[in-house]
C-alpha cells in the first residue's frame, strides 16, 4: 500500500514539473472565472450574415458539463445573485469569449478552492 502511495506521489511530481507557465495561469484564470472574479464579455455571432447575435457581459462563468453543440453561461448579478443563460450553437452560430480586464495570478502556484458548503448542501423538505 505504501508503495503505491509513494509512486502516485512521483507520478504526480512529474507530471505537475511537466506543466508550463502558462498552463498554470490559465488553470487559474478558468478557477477565478468559476468563483465569478473575472470580468468577461461572451459573444454569439452568426458566421454567415457576419451579425453579433447576443453580448452577455459580467462576472460570468461558461459550464463545465455542457451537451455537444449547447453553451451554458452562469452571472453574478449581486450578493448571492445569478442568472443562468442556455444557448444552442449551430453550423453558422459560434461564440467567443473576451475577458475584459487583466486578472493577477499565479504561475507558480495551483489554486485550490475548498467550499465547505459545497460539500453540505442545503435541504429542502417539502410536505
Amino acid at each position: 500500500m505504501l508503495k503505491s502511495v509513494i509512486l502516485a506521489m512521483i507520478a504526480a511530481a512529474a507530471l505537475a514539473g511537466c506543466t508550463t507557465d502558462a498552463d498554470v495561469a490559465s488553470r487559474n484564470l478558468s478557477r477565478a472565472a468559476d468563483m465569478f472574479e473575472v470580468n468577461r464579455r461572451v459573444v454569439f455571432y452568426n458566421g454567415i450574415t457576419g451579425d453579433y447575435m447576443l453580448s452577455i457581459e459580467g462576472l460570468c462563468s461558461l459550464g463545465n458539463n455542457d451537451k455537444a453543440r449547447e453553451v451554458s453561461i452562469t452571472c453574478k448579478t449581486g450578493p448571492g445573485e445569478f442568472k443562468k443563460h442556455f444557448l444552442g450553437l449551430s453550423d453558422n452560430v459560434t461564440y467567443f469569449v473576451e475577458q475584459l480586464e487583466p486578472q493577477p495570478v499565479s504561475t507558480y502556484r495551483y489554486r485550490v478552492v475548498f467550499k465547505p458548503a459545497a460539500i453540505l448542501p442545503d435541504i429542502d423538505v417539502r410536505p
